[in-house]
């Protein structure tokens, strides 16, 4: 299953950069990956050997989570169409030759990233135990409180945005005013909890590949870093000062 899993990404990505050219909007990709959770997830769960109420949980689990995820994304891309994502238009200009094989590459590369971070799932629906674990349990709690938190926090700022009168505005209620980027926290915090979940299977130590790979790509490639730049230059000394006093990440109190 994991190599059909992986032929189906390939293509699916592949399919949708065809798109994202035709239509002169990379942002389609975001919506692609969200939702490629969910057939990949349910993949896993019909093929998968072990315990039926474990496979079915997990399935339905990351399905609801992907398809949550995608609709929300859809609606902003599509509400924003034919304007792309200003961390697009960067790479736009970073990848003026060769442009539409570079990011041909990229689309690939999400497909990889869903991909590793379905391990956990692809360990989970192998066990046979007739019986949930601790860890599960434990994994199962971090994993809603991470659901729930991604969605406060990402309808927190949907309507900050249908509110608020000033344009360059920065978004400091409820969670965001804890965190820059709390949606980025508990988008993290949810692979946490599907590694906790698979730790109890066979190989279950391997998924620890998928909240590292999470965490790097938000922290260290197109999360956090461009998406910062991007503020700065939008808002200048209202994010700078937001970025003194507020976490960039991790929720925490406000610095004086």
């Amino acid at each position: 299953m994991m190599i059909l899993s992986a032929l189906f990404l390939l293509a699916l990505f592949a399919i949708v950069w065809r798109l994202s050219v035709r239509s002169n909007n990379y942002s389609w990709v975001d919506v692609a990956w969200a939702m490629s959770f969910a057939p990949v997830a349910l993949g896993y769960t019909l093929g998968g050997d072990g315990w039926l109420p474990r496979r079915l949980g997990v399935g339905l689990l990351v399905a609801a989570w992907s398809l949550r995820l995608g609709l929300h994304l859809w609606c902003r891309v599509a509400s924003h169409h034919p304007d792309e994502d200003p961390r697009y238009a960067v790479l736009r200009e970073r990848w003026k030759q060769g442009l539409q094989r570079k990011f041909f590459y990229f689309f690939q590369a999400q497909g990889v990233l869903v991909w590793l971070l379905t391990l956990p799932v692809a360990l989970i629906v192998q066990r046979t135990s007739t019986s949930f674990h601790l860890l599960e349990w434990v994994g199962l709690t971090l994993w809603f409180i991470a659901l729930l938190g991604e969605g406060i926090a990402d309808a927190q700022l949907a309507h900050f945005k249908r509110t608020s009168s000033h344009r360059d505005a920065v978004c400091q209620n409820g969670l965001w005013r804890y965190s820059r980027h709390p949606n980025y926290f508990f988008q993290s915090l949810l692979w946490w909890g599907l590694f906790l979940m698979a730790l109890p299977s066979p190989w279950g130590w391997l998924s620890i590949l998928a909240p590292l790979s999470m965490l790097h790509f938000l922290l260290n490639v197109t999360g956090i870093p461009l998406t910062e730049k991007l503020s700065v230059q939008k808002r200048g000394d209202v994010y700078r000062e937001y970025q003194r006093t507020t976490s960039a990440f991790i929720p925490w109190f406000r610095r004086a």
